[in-house]
């Protein structure tokens, strides 16, 4: 089991930055590939980027790219998002998610394990 927990949400202008973090316990951290997924009042969950389990490599959303950065910290156990130039568009309950596939998947079913959520507000 793991458990995944999730901060840093809040209310941010169009255009300011926030950092979300994700803290996990449980089986080793550094054996699961990591992602981040989000949801939008009345939209379905949508990847939002993804890192392995060594950091080596990552995958992102194009609606993202360029504006958001993933990465981790085996030593901590806890995977980062660092969110750029945000937009009212990004406005949404951002989950962390850990999957025990080797490469990077934008697949939210071949994720095993989901965080609770935290919610991210872009005022216009």
């Amino acid at each position: 089991q793991v458990q995944l927990v999730e901060s840093g949400g809040g209310l941010v202008q169009a255009g300011g930055s926030l950092t979300l973090s994700c803290a996990a316990s449980g089986r080793t951290f550094s054996s699961f590939s990591m992602g981040w997924f989000r949801q939008a009042p009345g939209k379905e969950r949508e990847f939002v980027a993804a890192i392995t389990w060594s950091g080596g490599s990552t995958h992102y959303a194009d609606s993202v790219k360029g504006r958001f950065t993933i990465s981790r910290d085996n030593a901590k156990n806890t995977v980062y998002l660092q969110m750029n130039s945000l937009k009212p568009e990004d406005t949404a309950v951002y989950y962390c998610a850990a999957s025990t596939w080797i490469e990077t998947t934008a697949q939210a079913g071949e994720y095993d394990y989901w965080g609770q959520g935290t919610q991210v507000t872009v005022s216009s």
